[in-house]
């Protein structure tokens, strides 16, 4: 019987599955993410693992779990919390869920983008707190998605799906920039390949899709946003540190840029200070994912995952080793 450490609390299909195997599977009990000590402690004669991206799985972890540990298997399509070298060191799999959060990732980012165009939230906050007294004509005005342009910097799944969105939904223009140009997109969608600086100079909307790495780590910084339409507005599904927030705090307080919808943050779950008191900023809390088809699906896929595994199979979601 083999042991599995899970990290925290996740949706109860995946630990049943877990648990059908065969497996003697112990859980975190807690929602809140677990401690660095109590991680290194739960690990320990651990033959496969259900981490979350708030669990740093470096050297010291999976020396800390002994060499019968086979796979850690990521509840997120991310995996920058990965030391990948330190897996391959240790002759340890390593698996994600791809692919099964794109449509709710892409609803997300366009509910954002909608909310910030249409000022939902500013327009909540004045009707509940009793400042409406009647209609004005020029009361808080937001602006038309139609014929306007998005810029998606990152086009994978997400970013292709955000592209359909706006394009086939909204009446949109659509402009990308990634490491590939994909002329299906551009012929399915008539969006335009074009440079991360030109995006920003002519887009009504940037929407981020790309993953967390050296060289996109504060993409988006102060001089970045003093390029952007003094009208545009940024979204951040992405990852936080994309974006430096500070430099977004102050953009958004001289009306460099009109507004910004974020999901993630730099320094998760902190904010900059002065972030939660804009008024054109509109903040969720790393939910975009957060739907029960779609974290019912992740929990299977990295349960099936760890399965495999113990069960010398392959699994179709492992991630390379280079």
């Amino acid at each position: 019987m083999a042991k599995i450490f899970v990290t925290r609390k996740i949706p109860r299909n995946g630990l049943n599955l877990l648990r059908a195997a065969g497996h003697q599977v112990k859980v975190h009990p807690k929602s809140s993410a677990i401690s660095r000590k109590g991680l290194l402690k739960g690990v320990k004669g651990a033959h496969a693992i259900l981490s979350l991206l708030t669990d740093k799985v470096d050297e010291e972890l999976l020396a800390a779990a002994g060499p019968q540990l086979k796979i850690v298997a990521n509840l997120a399509v991310g995996y920058d919390n990965f030391d990948l070298a330190a897996f391959k060191r240790h002759g340890v799999l390593a698996a994600n869920t791809p692919g099964i959060l794109t449509a709710a990732v892409a609803e997300h980012a366009f509910a954002l983008i909608m909310a910030c165009a249409k000022r939902v939230t500013e327009a909540d906050r004045f009707t509940r707190t009793g400042k409406y007294k009647g209609w004005e004509p020029e009361l808080l005005l937001g602006t038309e998605l139609a014929g306007k342009t998005i810029g998606v910097i990152g086009l994978g799944r997400i970013g292709s799906q955000i592209i359909q969105r706006a394009v086939r939904g909204m009446d949109m223009k659509a402009t990308y920039y990634d490491v590939r140009r994909n002329e299906a997109v551009e012929k399915e969608y008539g969006a335009t390949f074009a440079p991360v600086a030109d995006i920003l100079k002519t887009a009504d909307v940037v929407s981020l899709h790309v993953p967390l790495l050296p060289t996109t780590r504060h993409l988006i910084d102060a001089k970045a946003l003093r390029s952007m339409k003094r009208t545009a507005i940024l979204i951040n599904t992405a990852r936080g540190p994309v974006v430096d927030e500070k430099a977004l705090v102050a953009a958004l307080k001289a009306g460099r840029i009109r507004a910004a919808g974020l999901d993630v943050y730099e320094r998760e779950p902190k904010l900059a200070p002065g972030l939660a008191k804009l008024p054109n900023v509109i903040l969720t809390p790393h939910t975009a994912s957060a739907t029960v088809e779609t974290r019912s699906e992740m929990a299977r896929l990295a349960a099936q995952a760890i399965i495999d595994v113990l069960a010398d199979k392959t699994p179709s979601n492992l991630i390379p080793l280079a």
